[in-house]
């Protein structure tokens, strides 16, 4: 299977671990991982904040880049709903193009559902010693409903301690824009995240997307509560 990495903005940006470690996964499984390098923003956040026409080029690199691909895989359930949901939506002026995305789209998937649902693998060979909770962000929750697959990984990695995260289907409160724009409403539900984690008594807070990853663990180091926040790839990688 011809399989290209997906990075997204903010992984290849401020976690660039996540990009590696999905690479390191998928080719400790057997397969062979390319790197587009003409990929760039998918224009999540253009159409997010009212402009989907300046996310119409976005999404023609994105289709041009990944189309020779049988699976496009990403370190991002945020960014893959954008794929899924908003690409074909914002090429509707051209009926080629939207044709195109949303093949593309067909075959792009958030690395839980890649590994669970094409792959048809739960253990991974992964070992992570460490008292984990896992916190599902919004998009995979609501918008690809990835459901319960990334909690099927983690119980097959040796030496986890999977506990459940109080309020788990809650927002941390990041929302891309929405937390400069509504910052005091941002940092009220950051705060009830937390507290949620800190119940839990984890070493580490998982997730799979790095966005909110990065929100809930700015909090945390603020409060010097020695809880780190760390993603799905990055688990799933360890041996």
């Amino acid at each position: 299977m011809r399989v290209a990495l997906f990075v997204t903005c903010l992984v290849d940006a401020l976690v660039p671990a996540a990009g590696t470690a999905t690479v390191e996964l998928l080719e400790r499984l057997g397969h062979q991982v390319a790197f587009p390098p003409g990929q760039t923003c998918c224009g999540q956040m253009h159409v997010n904040t009212g402009y989907p026409g300046d996310a119409a080029g976005l999404v023609r690199r994105f289709v041009d880049t990944f189309e020779p691909y049988e699976a496009v895989v990403a370190p991002s359930a945020s960014c893959v709903g954008s794929v899924r949901h908003q690409h074909a939506g914002v090429a509707a002026g051209d009926p080629a193009l939207a044709a195109r995305a949303a093949a593309v789209a067909a075959r792009t998937w958030e690395l839980s559902e890649f590994l669970v649902d094409v792959l048809g693998v739960t253990d991974v060979g992964a070992a992570y010693p460490h008292r984990v909770t896992w916190h599902p962000t919004c998009h995979s929750l609501r918008l690809l409903r990835v459901g319960d697959r990334p909690l099927r990984l983690l119980r097959e990695v040796r030496g986890l301690e999977l506990v459940e995260l109080p309020g788990a289907a809650e927002c941390c409160g990041f929302g891309g824009t929405f937390a400069v724009k509504n910052a005091e409403t941002s940092t009220a539900m950051l705060a009830d995240k937390m507290r949620a984690v800190l119940d839990t008594r984890a070493e580490v807070c998982a997730a799979g997307d790095s966005s909110c990853l990065l929100h809930i663990g700015g909090g945390l180091s603020r409060l010097r509560a020695g809880v780190r926040t760390v993603h799905l790839a990055e688990i799933l990688a360890s041996t």
